[in-house]
């Protein structure tokens, strides 16, 4: 299990670089720069602070890794969906939506760990028994 987190924590990392260069590159200027400032920060949260903790093997650090990566992956959304919505970008903006894209599907696959794992629990509901239909048959 720990393999497969650390793939999908590192890969959020890279790909979330990899889109801010893209952007930065398609139109370069020090005004555009500041789109580098969340994959940046995101990353360094996913190398430096998620990263170690989820492919640690100890439960208690999965779990909080596992958490940490949750946040960060919303976090990063929602520094895409600010830059979809502003009036005026000087790269494309479908670039930003793929990076959106991906952070959802980060945010999902680290919830599915965290519940799928254990590491939290969702209430449940006692169902009512369902009446039953002699068919003739």
């Amino acid at each position: 299990v720990t393999l497969v987190l650390g793939q999908e924590n590192y890969g959020l990392a890279i790909v979330a670089v990899g889109e801010a260069i893209w952007s930065f590159l398609e139109a370069p200027s020090l005004d555009h720069a500041k789109i580098l400032i969340p994959a940046v920060v995101a990353a360094a949260g996913l190398c430096l602070v998620s990263g170690p903790m989820v492919t640690s093997g100890d439960l208690a650090s999965v779990g909080l890794g596992l958490e940490i990566a949750t946040a960060v992956s919303v976090l990063l959304g929602a520094s895409y969906v600010a830059r979809l919505v502003a009036p005026f970008s000087p790269s494309a903006k479908e670039i930003a939506f793929l990076g959106l894209l991906v952070s959802i599907a980060g945010f999902f696959s680290f919830t599915q760990n965290l519940v799928v794992d254990g590491f939290v629990t969702l209430p449940s509901i006692p169902l009512p028994t369902l009446p039953t239909i002699e068919l003739p048959f």
